[in-house]
Formats: C-alpha cells, structure tokens, sequence
C-alpha cells in the first residue's frame, strides 16, 4: 500500500509541475505579446488598420497618400502562434487611397496586432 501511494506523489507532482511550467510559459507568451507596441504609420500616410467583419484571420490597412511623393506600403499581420504575414505592396500617387490585406493561417490563434509597414 505504501509503494501505490509515494507513485500517486509522485505523479502529482510531477503533473503539478507540468501544468505550472505550461502555465508559465503561456503567461510570459502572453505578456510578451501585450507588450509589443504597434509600429507607427509611414509619415506622409492615413491609414485605419482593423479585421475583416466576418473573418478574425483577416486583416487590412486602408491608407491615403497626404504626402507631395509616391509611397509604397503594405500591412503586417502579427498571427500569434503562427508565422506573422505581410500583404500585397500598394503603391499611392499623391492623393490617392488603397488597401492591402492579408490572412493568417487557420491553425494560430488568430490577428495579435496589425501594423502597416513603409
């Protein structure tokens, strides 16, 4: 009887420690994501950067060129647990607007941040 408990002991503590480890290694993933700031616009550039409405995998930068040259820009999709993604290039004449968007993959945990990049 003593044998089945010290293995029960030693089960739970090592399944305690797996789930402290887990629990430790998703926190600082998580702090680490929330404390990432997001990149500031190209000067020169307005843009809103948000989700698709119906799909959290999508992402978008809708921009306008305020600025007296041709600029070129694209958004960047921070994904989370899968690689981050860059869309098309959208290059603007002065005045123009354009959009650039991109998708993460399904399988990561969705859009953590959105930056629009020169």
């Amino acid at each position: 009887m003593k044998k089945l408990f010290q293995g029960t002991t030693v089960r739970t503590a090592a399944r305690g420690a797996a789930v402290a480890g887990l629990t430790l290694a998703l926190g600082a993933t998580a702090t680490a994501a929330v404390a990432a700031a997001p990149a500031a616009v190209p000067p020169g550039l307005s843009c809103h950067t948000g989700k698709h409405a119906i799909d959290d995998y999508t992402g978008y930068a809708l921009c306008k060129n305020n600025g007296s040259a041709t600029q070129t820009f694209w958004v960047h999709l921070v994904c989370g647990w899968s690689p981050d993604v860059d869309g098309e290039h959208v290059t603007l004449s002065p005045g123009q607007s354009g959009q650039s968007t991109a998708h993460c993959a399904g399988l990561g945990s969705g859009i953590g941040e959105i930056h629009v990049r020169p």
